[in-house]
C-alpha cells in the first residue's frame, strides 16, 4: 500500500487505487511509451494527466517525484522486494517494466543488450533531435532568421530517419522483433506529424519507415496507449 508521507504526489493526484502502479503522465511521445508499454504487458495501473503547465510540473508535489520536472513518472507499490519504487525518465520506466514482466525485451541476454542499444538511440539521439526539429519548424524558433539552427536539425533528422530505415530493410521491427525500441521509437516518428514536418525530413521517402509506423499504430495497446491520460 502506498503511503502519502512518502509520495507527496498523492496530495495532488490522489490514488483511487493505490495497490495499483500509479503513473503520472501526459499524451507526449514521451509520456505515451510508458501507457503503451504498460497496455501491451496488461499491468494494472491508475493513469493521472500531468499537464506541460507549470503548475502542475513545477509543483512541489510532482517534483518530490521528479525533480526534472518531466512527465511521465510512475510509482509501483509491489516493486523489488515488495517495496514500493518510484521512477522517472520515460526510457528507465521501459526497462524497469521489461524486466519486471520480462516481456518486450528478448529471449536472451544478446536481444536484452541489442534492444537496448536502440532504447538509447532514442533517447540519446532521435528524441532530442525531433523535439528540436519542431521547436524550430514549428514553434518559437521558426521566427529566428538565422537557418542555420532549423538546418541543422532537419539535416540531422533525415540521418536518423535514414539509420532507422535502413535498419528495417528485410523486417518488420527495429530489433527484429517487437520490443520496447519500437515503442520508444515510434511515437517520436507519429510527431513528425504534429510538427508538420514531413515534407521537410522527405518522410516519405523513407518507405520502410512508412509502413513501419502504420504496423505500430494498429497495435490495440498502441491505440489504448497514445490517449492514456486523455488530454481533456
Amino acid at each position: 500500500m502506498l503511503d502519502a508521507t512518502h509520495f507527496p504526489i498523492m496530495d495532488k493526484w490522489p490514488p483511487k487505487n493505490p495497490d495499483l502502479i500509479q503513473l503520472y503522465s501526459f499524451p507526449t511521445p514521451n509520456g505515451v511509451k510508458v501507457s503503451i508499454m504498460l497496455e501491451e504487458t496488461g499491468l494494472p495501473y491508475e493513469a493521472h494527466k500531468v499537464t506541460l503547465a507549470d503548475a502542475d510540473v513545477k509543483s512541489p508535489e510532482f517534483l518530490s517525484l521528479n525533480p526534472n520536472n518531466k512527465i511521465p513518472a510512475i510509482i509501483d507499490p509491489n516493486g523489488p522486494d515488495g517495496q514500493p519504487l518510484a521512477l522517472f525518465e520515460s526510457g528507465a520506466i521501459l526497462l524497469y517494466l521489461a524486466e519486471k514482466t520480462g516481456a518486450l525485451i528478448g529471449n536472451s541476454d544478446a536481444d536484452r543488450h541489442r534492444i537496448t542499444q536502440w532504447l538509447m538511440f532514442q533517447m540519446g539521439g532521435l528524441g532530442p533531435m525531433l523535439g528540436q526539429l519542431g521547436y524550430f519548424h514549428k514553434f518559437a524558433g521558426r521566427e529566428i532568421e538565422d537557418p542555420r539552427p532549423r538546418d541543422r536539425y532537419i539535416n540531422e533528422a533525415q540521418r536518423l530517419l535514414n539509420v532507422l530505415n535502413q535498419q528495417l530493410e528485410g523486417q518488420d521491427w527495429i530489433a527484429g522483433e517487437y520490443s520496447i525500441a519500437d515503442i520508444a521509437i515510434a511515437p517520436w516518428l507519429r510527431g513528425l506529424e504534429f510538427y508538420g514536418a514531413h515534407e521537410v525530413v522527405g518522410w516519405h521517402d523513407h518507405p520502410n519507415l512508412v509502413a513501419y509506423l502504420d504496423r505500430f499504430l494498429e497495435r490495440p495497446a498502441v491505440q489504448k496507449g497514445l490517449v492514456t491520460p486523455p488530454r481533456d
